[in-house]
């Protein structure tokens, strides 16, 4: 019955391990559900100022990026970032 009781600890390390991962890091199941309030609870009018909002950002500029550069442009982002 040992080897049970090791197998099974091990099974539940390994599931809590799993329900770790489930989140980025900063994150939580408590952080995801504000989100998910916020979002759920929002009106229309709320959810298009807040879209509009994200292209009217002094300094910033919205624009497509062709996927294959996106890993390039985020390492120009963070360099830049890091000189600044």
């Amino acid at each position: 019955m040992g080897l049970s009781e090791e197998a099974e600890e091990e099974e539940r390390k390994e599931m809590s391990n799993k329900t770790e991962d489930r989140y980025p890091p900063g994150w939580d199941e408590a952080r995801v559900e504000e989100v998910l309030e916020h979002y759920e609870n929002q009106t229309d009018e709320e959810a298009i100022a807040e879209d509009e909002a994200a292209f009217t950002r002094p300094g910033e500029t919205v624009m497509p990026i062709p996927n294959a550069l996106v890993d390039e442009v985020e390492a120009m982002i963070e360099r830049w970032q890091q000189e600044g």
